[in-house]
C-alpha cells in the first residue's frame, strides 16, 4: 500500500469511499479527464441526467468518482464547448436543453440574405410507418426492413415555403411517435423530452439538385429550379443514429452558414 509523509511520519492515504472506489475503477487507463468526460455523457444518455437539470457541483461529482475537482473540470469544460451542457454564470452548469435559441445555431444552417437568423415555422404534410429499405437501413445503421416512422413536412419563413423535409426515425427509439396528433416545429425537444433521446451531433452532406414535381408543389418553385438537398444523420449522446433527414431548400432568398473553427 502506497504511504505519504506527513510532518516527518508515515501516513496511509484516505481510502475512498466504496462507490468511488468503483467508479474510478472503472476509468481504465485513458486520460483521466477522457474517462471521466465518457461517464458523464453516460449520465446524459441514460437520463440521470435531464436537459436543463442543475447538475451536482464539481466537489461532489468528483468526490463520488475519486478523482479531483480539477479532472471534472476539464471533463465539463470539453462537454461544455460540445454544448451539451451550459454554464450560468453565478448558477451552475445545466445539462443543455434542446430550445429553438440552440438549435438556430448548432443545428440550422440556412439564413436569410439580409443575415438574419430565425426559427422557421413548420407544416406537417404526412406521418406514416414502414420498413426500412437499403438505404434507410443503412443511413440510420438499423437491420433492413426495421419498423422507421417518416415524417414529410415543409418549413416557411414568414409565410413562405422554403425547406421540403424528409424525416425518417428507428420507431424503436420513438415508440408512438406516429400517434402524436400535433408534432412540434421542435421536434428535437420532443425527441428528448419524452424519448429521452438527446441530439447532440451529427453529420451533413450538401449537393445541389433540381426541384422535382414535389419541390414544384410544397415549395411553389419552379420546375428544374436548382435546390440545396442537405442530407442529416443526427446522433444521441451515445453515438445512436437516432435520425435520417434530408432537408431541400430553397436559395433564392436564403444560402447555407456554418462557422469554421
Amino acid at each position: 500500500m502506497n504511504e505519504t509523509k506527513q510532518n516527518g511520519r508515515r501516513t496511509e492515504p484516505k481510502t475512498p469511499p466504496p462507490a468511488a472506489r468503483a467508479a474510478h475503477a472503472s476509468l481504465g487507463y485513458r486520460p483521466l479527464y477522457r474517462q471521466v468526460k465518457e461517464l458523464l455523457i453516460k449520465r446524459l444518455g441514460d437520463g440521470s441526467w435531464a436537459p436543463g437539470q442543475l447538475l451536482p457541483s464539481e466537489p461532489e461529482i468528483a468526490a463520488g468518482l475519486g478523482v479531483s475537482p480539477g479532472t471534472v473540470r476539464k471533463a465539463l469544460d470539453e462537454m461544455s464547448s460540445e454544448s451539451l451542457l451550459v454554464r450560468r454564470q453565478g448558477r451552475g452548469t445545466f445539462v443543455a436543453s434542446h430550445d429553438e435559441e440552440r438549435i438556430l445555431f448548432q443545428f440550422f444552417r440556412m439564413v436569410s440574405d439580409n443575415g438574419e437568423r430565425r426559427f422557421p415555422e413548420s407544416r406537417i404534410v404526412s406521418v406514416s410507418v414502414a420498413k426500412a429499405d437499403e438505404h434507410a437501413a443503412a443511413r440510420l445503421g438499423i437491420a433492413l426492413k426495421e419498423s422507421v416512422v417518416t415524417i414529410e413536412r415543409v418549413r416557411s419563413l414568414d409565410g413562405r415555403p422554403c425547406i421540403h423535409e424528409h424525416i425518417v426515425l428507428p420507431r424503436s427509439l420513438f415508440p408512438g411517435i406516429e400517434r402524436i396528433k400535433q408534432l412540434p416545429n421542435n421536434l428535437y425537444a420532443l425527441y428528448s423530452t419524452k424519448y429521452g433521446v438527446t441530439i447532440a451531433r451529427g453529420s451533413e452532406s450538401l449537393k445541389a439538385v433540381a426541384a422535382d414535381a414535389r419541390q414544384v408543389e410544397l415549395l411553389r418553385c419552379e420546375p428544374g429550379e436548382p435546390i440545396l438537398l442537405i442530407d442529416r444523420v443526427a446522433l444521441g449522446v451515445d453515438g445512436t443514429r437516432a435520425e435520417w433527414r434530408r432537408s431541400l431548400c430553397r436559395t433564392d432568398r436564403s444560402h447555407y452558414l456554418t462557422d469554421l473553427k
